[in-house]
């Protein structure tokens, strides 16, 4: 059985039974109980991933490090080659056949990911290269328009440094203050310790729907509330959530949220911000060129309307495309049929996972998603990774950009499996294989 020495964030193997894994701020969250999904038919899907049939050092790819970046289906791939070989010109620019036709299919990508996350309106949806830059857009926009030395910023320890270090550069140019909610010891966020900080009225709450090192859902809806209640606006990192949960803005009562197209199956490099659309015409422009203007004159210049105010330039149109083919791929799928069978390989991952003796998993057991950050005695997280990838099982190893979150556990890093729509339980049967061989080659485990 796994060591029950396990110091605080670590998961015990005595807790409570897995609980339903949609985020009480999502979609559903009334606790109404959905109807039967459709039966899951991995070898379909898998069949889907031309890269899954490969092999790597002799043995069948087993991809474990969708958090990082998920695999495209070859529809995704086929609906950007077509682009690029039939339909590429710029957008919004031309009048010919060609210009409207990339106009049309990149404009269909916005009405696409706008429904992926319920957003009422497709305009609030700002194409931009992943969840970084939309954060960094709002920092930047937003934060330097509505900032000043004596305002706050609440983030939370478990952030990415993708919703920390832009928060830290707007504090290093304007002044202000930001202050950090504190995790538990079950690697959930402390409310209480949220309540504290909003005392101090700040102006913005700023937190990850999904942690990337724990795997933990954090209640969105319950934190928007009470950052509102407080007079501070909320940003929601959904770079792990909109890839697995029913995250609709809508519900979630948020005024920013961020994500990214390449962890939920499309290109990388393309991603996406909402944000409330009086926000957006609030907010000056992120940056400055063709496209973003309504008129330039050599005395000043007048801005285009959300959300071509923060597109300047030409854009990853074809990255776009393959975004709006990815979010339509999931969408037909089925979100609840996804859900369910994410449940079940989650349940299946903390069965096997924590009967391995010396193996400690860290985050909670309840109101998790597919993500299982561990250290393996003192085996490190590196050597962990190199020995399964020999076994050509892929893991991430490292802080996973979360030097902050590590520090709150005394480690340098973790080694971190992640599963997707296209995992099977199979899969997390030679993940424990390969690390019970680990456990031969470095002599057991202390």
């Amino acid at each position: 059985m796994m060591d029950t020495n396990h110091p605080a964030g670590v998961l015990a193997p005595d807790g409570p039974p897995l609980a339903a894994r949609r985020d009480s701020a999502a979609a559903g969250v009334d606790g109404t109980e959905t109807g039967p999904t459709p039966a899951w038919d991995i070898a379909a899907i898998r069949a889907q991933f031309p890269i899954l049939s490969r092999e790597v050092n002799g043995h069948p790819l087993v991809y474990l490090d969708s958090a990082a970046s998920s695999q495209q289906p070859l529809r995704v791939q086929d609906r950007v080659e077509r682009y690029l070989r039939m339909q590429h010109a710029n957008v919004h620019r031309g009048v010919h056949q060609l210009s409207a036709e990339a106009t049309e299919a990149y404009e269909d990508a916005r009405l696409a990911v706008a429904a992926h996350v319920g957003a009422p309106d497709p305009s609030e949806i700002v194409f931009t290269r992943g969840t970084t830059e939309a954060v960094n857009l709002v920092a930047s926009s937003w934060g330097s328009a509505f900032i000043g030395p004596d305002d706050e910023i609440v983030l939370t320890k478990m952030e990415h440094h993708s919703n920390l270090v832009p928060w830290q550069l707007l504090a290093a140019r304007t002044g202000c203050g930001l202050h950090f909610v504190d995790v538990t010891a079950e690697g959930t966020l402390d409310l209480d310790d949220l309540d504290r900080l909003l005392k101090r009225r700040p102006r913005l709450v700023a937190f990850t729907h999904v942690s990337n090192g724990l795997g933990t859902i954090n209640p969105v809806r319950e934190i928007v509330t009470r950052a509102h209640a407080a007079g501070a606006l909320a940003l929601v990192d959904g770079a792990q959530a909109a890839p697995h949960l029913l995250a609709d803005v809508t519900r979630l009562g948020c005024d920013f949220y961020a994500f990214s197209g390449h962890k939920m199956c499309g290109p990388t490099g393309v991603g996406a911000l909402w944000a409330r659309r009086e926000l957006l015409e609030a907010m000056p422009p992120y940056q400055g060129g063709g496209e973003m203007i309504s008129e330039v004159t050599l005395e000043g210049s007048s801005w285009a309307k959300p959300p071509a105010k923060f597109e300047a330039g030409t854009p990853n149109i074809s990255g776009v495309v393959g975004f709006g083919e990815a979010t339509r791929f999931l969408a037909e799928l089925g979100r609840e049929a996804l859900a369910s069978h994410e449940d079940a390989l989650t349940r299946y991952a903390l069965e096997r996972l924590g009967a391995i003796e010396g193996l400690r998993l860290y985050g909670p057991r309840r109101g998790r998603t597919s993500v299982f950050s561990f250290t393996y005695g003192d085996v490190h997280p590196h050597d962990l990774s190199t020995i399964l990838d020999q076994r050509g099982i892929a893991i991430r190893a490292g802080h996973h950009c979360n030097q902050p979150l590590m520090d709150h556990y005394g480690i340098s890093g973790t080694a971190r499996a992640s599963f997707y729509l296209y995992n099977s339980a199979d899969e997390i049967d030679a993940l424990c294989d390969g690390l019970a061989m680990a456990a031969e080659v470095f002599h057991g485990i202390s």
